[in-house]
């Protein structure tokens, strides 16, 4: 097992404390907490840094900023952990260059990648499947590393070059069946593994918002308005404001990036919203600017859940928690309840399972102490007794489950965790 940053080692030691009254949860966060450094990360002699998923060979821009993530707290006074981080960040940075519409790569351009798919193929790339939230990711995780570590260096040429890449692409897919030079296609897949029409996805209207071929779970998406991404790009388009204006004082930039935020946001609003007639005004999972509308949730992040995570509206939002009601309910065609666990889940994995993801950020969005403590209760009564979390599992026979090693769950449990260490949670009563 590698060593880890001092910073983190000295946080193991504190649960230990923190959390003796909770053996099992202790166990957990000693196993989850880690992982990530233990087992999926590689320093390169470039001083860039790879992190694979878990169990499979590529480095995705989403999971690779998520599973270092809760890492962030620490980094301020912990220059192993700012070293992990930026490397981590320049790799990602020139992986866009690479290819902006990748969502997973290699660690050499092996040729290496998921299927032979009919799309433009990179020797770099793992996988074409080009989702919004692989663009915002990357930037999200260099404002926090930013704003937790005062540190100004990884906002250089090259990320800034990447910054105009990213705004024009998303400009570009405002219009997509008009100036997008994105296909893709895969042969003999279930319908979630391609695009339909030509390999351009269904047909959509212009809403402001920018299209998104796949969800961060994989899947296709059914209409190309994905209201969880463009949310997560209204955030992270606000970053790039920030950036622009306080590090390089560019202003045109600056104007840019408000002027594109300014126009999803008026997307998601104008078009994304439902008027349900049970939950009242509820956000829409996607839609096509046509008047159609895709009413679900799915555990990967972004989702509906996510949306006070990701810093798109507080968690007293009403449109908010209408939404939150709605998809914490049978409503949710992906919302499931079993003997040991009710939660989200995702068309991604067998009907029925419940993704660990979604069990914690509903934990990490939560106002309220009791609805924590049963989530936590369900987290540690669903692990099959393996200490960490897993992808997806069946909540009457928790055994069942898959991916065995997915360490993007097992860092947002870690997060959790610490998030509620932090504000005194175990030391109640």
């Amino acid at each position: 097992m590698k060593k880890i940053p001092e910073s983190v080692a000295e946080l193991l030691q504190e649960a230990e404390s923190t959390l003796a009254g909770h053996p099992k949860l202790l166990a957990m966060f000693l196993n989850c907490f880690p992982n990530t450094l233990e087992t999926t990360t590689k320093l390169l002699e470039d001083q860039s840094a790879f992190v694979i998923t878990g169990d499979i060979p590529a480095m995705w821009l989403r999971d690779s900023s998520a599973q270092v993530r809760h890492y962030l707290p620490l980094a301020a006074e912990d220059e192993e952990l700012q070293r992990i981080i930026e490397g981590l960040i320049r790799r990602q940075i020139a992986y866009i260059h690479i290819d902006p519409y990748a969502n997973a790569f290699n660690e050499e351009a092996n040729d290496n990648r998921y299927d032979q798919d009919l799309t433009e193929l990179d020797a770099w790339v793992w996988e074409r499947k080009y989702e919004i939230d692989s663009l915002c990711y990357p930037i999200q995780l260099s404002y926090l590393f930013w704003k937790e570590s005062g540190k100004t260096g990884i906002f250089d040429d090259s990320f800034r070059s990447a910054v105009q890449t990213i705004i024009a692409l998303w400009k570009t897919e405002q219009r997509h069946a008009e100036m997008s030079p994105y296909r893709f296609a895969r042969i003999d897949c279930p319908p979630s593994d391609t695009l339909r029409n030509n390999r351009m996805g269904m047909p959509v209207n212009y809403t402001g918002m920018t299209w998104s071929g796949f969800r961060p779970s994989d899947d296709a998406c059914t209409f190309g308005y994905l209201i969880p991404s463009n949310m997560f790009a209204v955030v992270v388009l606000r970053y790039i404001e920030e950036i622009s204006s306080e590090v390089w004082e560019d202003a045109e930039m600056a104007r840019l990036a408000a002027e594109l935020r300014e126009e999803i946001d008026y997307g998601i609003q104008t078009y994304g919203t439902y008027i349900h007639p049970k939950y009242g005004k509820i956000y829409a999972y996607e839609v096509d600017g046509f008047g159609n509308h895709n009413l679900m949730d799915d555990a990967n992040v972004p989702s509906l859940l996510s949306i006070p995570y990701l810093g798109y509206a507080t968690f007293e939002d009403r449109i908010y928690r209408n939404t939150r009601n709605f998809i914490l309910s049978e409503d949710n065609p992906y919302y499931h309840e079993g003997k040991y666990a009710k939660g989200i889940g995702s068309p991604h994995t067998p009907a029925g399972y419940i993704w660990p993801i979604s069990l914690a950020m509903q934990a990490i969005t939560a106002r309220d102490d009791k609805e924590i403590g049963e989530l936590l209760d369900m987290l540690q009564r669903t692990d099959a007794d393996t200490g960490f979390m897993h992808e997806g599992f069946d909540p009457n026979s928790p055994s069942d489950y898959t991916r065995p090693w997915f360490a993007w769950a097992n860092s947002l449990f870690g997060e959790l965790i610490h998030r509620l260490m932090r504000r005194g949670y175990f030391n109640q009563g």
